[in-house]
């Protein structure tokens, strides 16, 4: 479904990837983990338009994304769920909704959709007029998830998911990550808590100082005793 090769970006004159490669199968989840600073959220900035790479490539159901506009590669059926989650604490829960919708044409399958989201999450169905700032941080990141949805994502981009929420919280969106993998959306997850990203995901990167140290299916990522001496640096 994604395919990327030889991705290089820079921040200025601060080079931020390395000729990263990778790839992402229909109906996996596929996370990438590493410290501060690693590069994992400028790779999900490169895919979703956002930055513009300095070299390499990046394909999607064989068509290039690279050049492309934000709204056009949502177009195509990549979504992003932004680090900080990123709604609009200005306007409502279903003011927020009703922005994901704003791809597909069709009203009506728009509120059918946006009818199942709210069954999903039903938290969002009780706020559904109040302010989205009312709304605690896992709330927010259901709604941010939520929204996302609304745009019949193929492929969706989870930048860091977890980040400053309650452990039971953290339990909750992992749980719906892994209902969305059971429903046949794909997911390229970036998160910081490692070892829950590597128990969920069916195969992992790890990128250190921009480039992939490490990478693996579950099962032996969880027992290989290099993992967490790339992780940390060792």
């Amino acid at each position: 479904m994604l395919r990327v090769d030889g991705l290089a970006a820079r921040y200025g004159r601060v080079v931020a990837l390395h000729s990263v490669s990778f790839d992402v199968q229909p109906g996996e989840i596929v996370a990438i983990v590493g410290p501060n600073g690693a590069g994992k959220s400028t790779t999900l900035a490169a895919i979703s338009g956002t930055l513009t790479p300095t070299a390499g490539s990046i394909t999607y159901g064989g068509e290039s994304l690279v050049g492309l506009s934000p709204e056009r590669i949502v177009r195509r059926g990549v979504a992003l769920v932004p680090e900080g989650r990123q709604i609009f604490s200005s306007l409502s829960v279903a003011e927020n909704l009703q922005l994901g919708t704003t791809a597909i044409r069709d009203r009506s399958e728009a509120r059918a959709d946006l009818d199942r989201v709210l069954e999903r999450f039903p938290i969002l169905r009780t706020y559904y007029r109040a302010s989205a700032a009312k709304l605690s941080g896992g709330e927010q990141q259901q709604l941010a998830i939520a929204r996302a949805l609304l745009s019949r994502p193929k492929l969706l981009l989870l930048d860091e998911p977890s980040l400053g929420l309650a452990p039971i919280m953290i339990d909750r969106v992992f749980e719906t990550l892994g209902e969305l993998r059971d429903s046949g959306v794909t997911v390229l997850l970036v998160e910081q808590n490692a070892t829950r990203a590597v128990a969920l995901a069916d195969r992992t990167y790890v990128l250190r100082t921009g480039r992939v140290a490490l990478s693996g299916h579950r099962e032996e990522l969880l027992r290989t005793t290099d993992f967490a001496a790339v992780y940390l640096g060792a």
